[in-house]
């Protein structure tokens, strides 16, 4: 089943001539896991504020098409519903983070929602449990890295256990490593649950041997979408600005030389994994 369904969406913010998206199309499966692609200002953030109501109900602007998420027409749908099946995670963690503690952050919504008090407690230690986050429940979130930071937002998005994620630019202000522990919360999260996950991400180097399928924009529309092996060997990907796995780039330059590879690696354990059975085909 489908839990997103985009119909030739197309939206310009108030005040600009130009359209942020044009004519989108896009459907998304339950459980699938799609990382979007694109430069800068291509329409990436736009997409991910109409899929969880952000537009139209807080950006003015002017909307066309259809957007239907969790089987609920965002447009007709009031936020706070729309909230408790689809979550999203934004770029900089301290604009979602405002409680003394962690855990209070984490439970601040469904405390919103009238939720029963032995209910919030369920649900904040699931969350906190499900981000490995347990012992900084009573740490103020604003002595954290920024990668414990992320992992907090995650948890009071998880908490409300929707049906969809949404993730814009998770690790853009994070170091590498807080980076891959983020990138590998969100991998586990899907495995786990079955979430479905959709996140807009430059670094693709963390995500390519994860994610089910990748859709890349330009310009406000969608000019590729296919699996990850599919897009990443497209040479018309580079005008667009589009980055690719170095070990993709690795690959395709050994299989100039030699025929290593019959399927691009997506991970450098793959990219091993092929040299050595190249060489161990050429010993016997």
């Amino acid at each position: 089943m489908e839990i997103v369904r985009v119909e030739g969406l197309t939206f310009a913010y108030s005040g600009s001539e130009a359209p942020a998206l044009r004519g989108i199309n896009l459907v998304v499966e339950e459980g699938e896991f799609v990382l979007l692609l694109g430069p800068s200002g291509c329409g990436k953030s736009t997409l991910l504020r109409c899929l969880n109501g952000l537009i139209p109900h807080f950006y003015a602007g002017r909307m066309e098409g259809r957007v239907v998420v969790a089987g609920m027409e965002v447009s007709k749908t009031p936020t706070y519903v729309l909230s408790q099946h689809v979550g999203m995670v934004f770029q900089n963690p301290e604009n979602q983070l405002f409680s003394l503690t962690v855990e209070n952050d984490v439970a601040f919504a469904l405390e919103n929602l009238g939720m029963p008090r032995e209910e919030i407690k369920r649900r904040v230690d699931f969350a906190l449990r499900a981000v490995g986050i347990e012992g900084l429940r009573r740490r103020s979130p604003f002595e954290l890295s920024g990668g414990q930071q992320q992992k907090v937002a995650i948890a009071s998005v998880l908490a409300l256990m929707p049906k969809l994620m949404l993730f814009d630019e998770p690790t853009s202000s994070l170091d590498p490593l807080s980076a891959k522990s983020v990138i590998d919360t969100i991998s586990r999260i899907r495995k786990e649950f079955g979430t479905s996950i959709v996140v807009a991400e430059h670094r693709v180097e963390l995500l390519a041997d994860k994610v089910d399928r990748v859709v890349v924009m330009h310009d406000g529309r969608v000019i590729r979408d296919g699996r990850p092996r599919e897009v990443f060997v497209q040479e018309e990907m580079k005008p667009y600005g589009i980055p690719v796995p170095k070990v993709v780039s690795m690959a395709k330059g050994v299989n100039k030389s030699l025929m290593v590879f019959n399927e691009v690696p997506l991970s450098p354990e793959e990219f091993e994994r092929g040299i050595r059975g190249f060489l161990l085909d050429k010993v016997r």
